[in-house]
């Protein structure tokens, strides 16, 4: 699964991907990775304890299904500070979270050619 938010990140755009994730979890009726590119947003209008909260519920919705990865692309210092925090706060779960400053390395640990990456 690729996602590539533009704008602002706030709670509202981060309660959408979570929603989305969810469903497609459940229709896909087997683990995927996902990529998250976070290099086209603006700023970021986010809390610790909306994070934590999130965390919390992936930690919870993860909990009883296999290891999954989770690529976090960034290009900035809140970007960076989010993706983060996140990763702690999921760390010792079926969540492998980890965060990139180069696409290409992602995609070897997503096992993925780079060009699924790029796409639009």
């Amino acid at each position: 699964m690729l996602w590539r938010p533009r704008g602002i990140l706030d709670e509202s755009v981060v309660n959408e991907i979570v929603v989305f994730t969810d469903t497609a979890e459940a229709r896909a009726g087997k683990p995927f990775n996902r990529f998250a590119d976070l290099s086209a947003l603006d700023a970021v209008d986010l809390n610790f304890k909306f994070v934590f909260h999130i965390a919390l519920h992936r930690r919870l919705s993860a909990k009883p299904k296999p290891p999954v990865k989770s690529a976090f692309y960034v290009t900035s210092r809140a970007t960076a500070h989010y993706a983060k925090l996140h990763a702690m706060l999921t760390d010792y779960s079926p969540l492998d979270v980890s965060l990139f400053t180069d696409r290409a390395a992602a995609a070897k640990w997503l096992g993925v050619p780079v060009e699924a990456l790029m796409q639009e």
